[in-house]
């Protein structure tokens, strides 16, 4: 799969607890980039942060937190990033989505499926 010189970035902050048809949201969202196709997707486990109810979220010993954030990033062209939310709104309950533009550089050939 060739991604385009000039691609967009989904990034979704969400809490590991999020919960998405009784699976973590996290990992559906994957699910469902990787069944529309999309490029590639990585997700991200933070120990420490804080959104929108400014509550602190971190893996410190003493503090242990089940809902550490997590971020999704989804890299592809805007025809599909921008498709892709159409998929994504009714997942999400809460969080952060942001987009940006983003010029690939892919080093080394694909790997063979």
């Amino acid at each position: 799969m060739e991604v385009p010189r000039e691609a967009l970035l989904l990034r979704i902050f969400i809490g590991e607890s999020d919960r998405y048809r009784n699976n973590p949201l996290y990992e559906a969202i994957v699910l469902k980039a990787r069944e529309e196709h999309l490029a590639g997707a990585t997700v991200f486990r933070s120990p420490m942060g804080f959104g929108k109810s400014s509550g602190l979220h971190t893996a410190k010993i003493l503090r242990l937190s089940e809902d550490l954030p997590m971020v999704i990033e989804i890299v592809d062209s805007e025809e599909k990033i921008t498709a892709f939310l159409t998929v994504l709104d009714p997942m999400m309950d809460s969080g952060l989505v942001t987009i940006e533009k983003v010029r690939v550089i892919q080093y080394g050939k694909p790997r063979s499926q």
